[in-house]
């Protein structure tokens, strides 16, 4: 089965998104990997269908080219599964070309602005293992991209150096962090956040607990310091692992907005 990109042209037949996302289990795993990269395992508990069943289906979203899938770096015999939303964006307008051309959608710019009468700025913490490339990166993508709307902070279980290839490709998106320096999560235990996203699947088994007990995502970005012997020959591993978090983050900004404002609409209710 190729990706699912084009519209299917055939008289009568529905798009293959249609098609494919249209089955209720295969949308309800869509729906849960919006949230989170999650492993079959965790995928079996929460649609509470049999793991053949969910790894037939998974199969088929990977087929479609609407799900992607990466081998656990804390232990290989484990795999991650993430939904590809630019595929899911391309496929869904692409649908509606195919029943009118005036439904061909436009992709919605995110709206990260503050509100009147919002109660607080939201807060994220990205985490990794030693936070030095991949939650800096995403630290800093994030408060670019939100315009400082939402605060992002980022730590690691074991800090390392500031790794001099995250310096570099934060400078091509005319960010600066060379005076910023590695955290341990412990710094934050007694902080509030309405998210924490752990970036590493070796991490995610040993991030704490947070009082305010912020949603958990998880986004299994590959290591991009362990590509390659020497700083010049993993930096091209940095800009797939900024591309990549750049496209997370675009995506999940929307989300923010929309819980800021279910919360403001629960509290006026009350």
């Amino acid at each position: 089965m190729q990706p699912i990109v084009a519209a299917d042209l055939g008289v009568g037949v529905p798009p293959p998104f249609v098609r494919l996302a249209s089955h209720p289990l295969r949308w309800q795993l869509l729906r849960e990997l919006v949230q989170s990269d999650r492993a079959v395992r965790e995928l079996v508990m929460l649609v509470d269908e049999p793991q053949s069943l969910v790894s037939y289906h998974l199969r088929l979203l990977r087929e479609g080219g609407l799900v992607t899938a990466r081998r656990s770096s804390a232990d290989r015999r484990d795999s991650y599964y993430a939904i590809d939303l630019n595929a899911c964006r391309d496929a869904l307008q692409s649908a509606g070309s195919a029943l009118h051309p005036s439904l061909h959608l436009s992709p919605a710019a995110p709206e990260c602005r503050r509100t009147r009468g919002s109660l607080r700025r939201q807060r994220v913490l990205f985490v990794c293992t030693g936070n030095s490339a991949r939650s800096q990166i995403a630290e800093a993508l994030f408060e670019r991209m939100s315009s400082g709307t939402i605060e992002a902070v980022s730590a690691g279980s074991s800090p390392n150096r500031l790794h001099p290839n995250a310096i570099r490709v934060l400078h091509t998106y005319g960010i600066d962090i060379s005076a910023g320096r590695t955290k341990h999560f412990d710094e934050f235990r007694s902080q509030r956040f309405d998210a924490v996203i752990t970036l590493c699947d070796r991490v995610r088994k040993v991030c704490p607990e947070f009082p305010s007990r912020p949603e958990l995502v998880h986004w299994s970005v590959p290591d991009p310091a362990i590509e390659g012997s020497t700083d010049r020959a993993s930096y091209p591993a940095f800009e797939r692992t900024a591309a990549e978090l750049e496209t997370r983050i675009s995506f999940r900004l929307p989300l923010f907005t929309h819980t800021a404002t279910s919360r403001r609409s629960a509290n006026v209710q009350r």
